[in-house]
């Protein structure tokens, strides 16, 4: 990782590959959106457990997030739909949720 990483030009990349709004993003993030937007339009730098909770909303581990050499994150229109409804979920039902997945796989 470069000294001069850009956080918030990643979060803005991550959110335009996803076609994902900051509004949905703060959503997912459970961070008020004024907080995201002010964060990204001022260029302030998100706190390390800001940015756990934006890497989760994303539903990306933060080193996922740190590594740009990993293959672009383009989903179609189903992946983004199934992420955004996963990360909707309590964490019991996102167990239950890849459990089914995991059934219908096999």
């Amino acid at each position: 990782m470069s000294v001069d990483f850009d956080v918030n030009a990643r979060i803005k990349e991550l959110c335009q590959t996803r076609d994902l709004s900051y509004y949905k993003l703060a959503k997912l993030s459970g961070i008020p959106y004024s907080t995201l937007n002010t964060m990204l339009l001022k260029g302030n730098q998100p706190s390390l457990t800001t940015l756990r909770k934006i890497c989760d909303g994303l539903g990306i581990s933060m080193s996922q997030f740190f590594n740009l050499d990993d293959a672009p994150l383009d989903l179609t229109k189903a992946q983004k739909e199934c992420l955004s409804l996963f990360n909707l979920l309590s964490s019991e039902k996102q167990t239950l949720a890849l459990a089914y997945l995991k059934g219908l796989s096999q």
